[in-house]
């Protein structure tokens, strides 16, 4: 894997405006909404096609927070050139998740320990097998320990990266959960390949946005403020990680 130049045809800023830990919603205004809200002194170092990205303090440390746009094509091309042309250590996403399970309910914390996934994404890998994405266990220890100190109910374990959101296979999901997966949602397979390619560190943590089980679904008012316990906890692991 050869170095890539920047800017690149995704990001338009320089290494040195980026943080070493990067914090990834899929959704552009989630970054301008952690940025505003959260972020001390936040300044906008990418705007290409409206994916927003910013880096600020969160107790004083440098954390920077950019979309990646939904689903593992766009997330593999975001989380790619950050890795590989920004010099960026650490990815954690912070998205919303399906519950998979009648113990992980609406507004609960899911950590993914790893990843499955219907995508063929790892196939450019020319592997002679099934590569198995996991998060970097550091990474996924600190929000472990941080969660359990601040009271928070964080669910850890296997999460499925799908690439279809309307299935037309009514039983997939049963099949899925009898594996044990907690949660669906559609990034954090190639976000752990890709840095385990470049030796790199990732993490998802994701909100139950919206249940599998009961149909239950949270209205898009307050997605806002349940997902600030996400955010914070993330950036409480970014804080940590520039402390060590």
């Amino acid at each position: 894997m050869g170095k890539l130049l920047y800017p690149t045809p995704h990001i338009n800023s320089t290494p040195e405006r980026i943080a070493k830990t990067v914090l990834m919603p899929g959704d552009p205004k989630r970054a301008q909404l952690v940025a505003k809200n959260f972020l001390d002194g936040a300044e906008l170092f990418n705007d290409v096609r409206g994916v927003s990205g910013y880096t600020g303090r969160w107790k004083g440390e440098r954390v920077s927070v950019m979309a990646s746009g939904m689903g593992m094509p766009s997330i593999g091309i975001y989380s790619y050139e950050l890795y590989n042309a920004f010099g960026v250590e650490n990815i954690i996403r912070i998205g919303s998740a399906g519950s998979m399970r009648e113990d992980v309910r609406l507004r609960d914390i899911v950590l993914g320990m790893g990843a499955c996934t219907d995508s063929a994404y790892g196939e450019q890998f020319g592997l002679g097998g099934v590569f198995a994405p996991i998060c970097d266990y550091g990474l996924l220890r600190t929000a472990a320990d941080i969660a359990a100190e601040q009271g928070i109910n964080a669910h850890i374990g296997n999460i499925l990266s799908s690439d279809v959101y309307y299935d037309d296979d009514p039983e997939g999901n049963i099949r899925w959960r009898k594996m044990g997966v907690l949660a669906v949602e559609m990034e954090a397979a190639a976000l752990y390949m890709n840095a385990a390619r470049a030796s790199k560190k990732a993490l998802a943590i994701c909100t139950v946005s919206n249940s599998l089980i009961t149909g239950e679904e949270l209205p898009a008012q307050e997605r806002e403020s349940s997902f600030g316990e996400m955010i914070e906890l993330a950036l409480d692991v970014a804080a940590k990680v520039k402390e060590a």
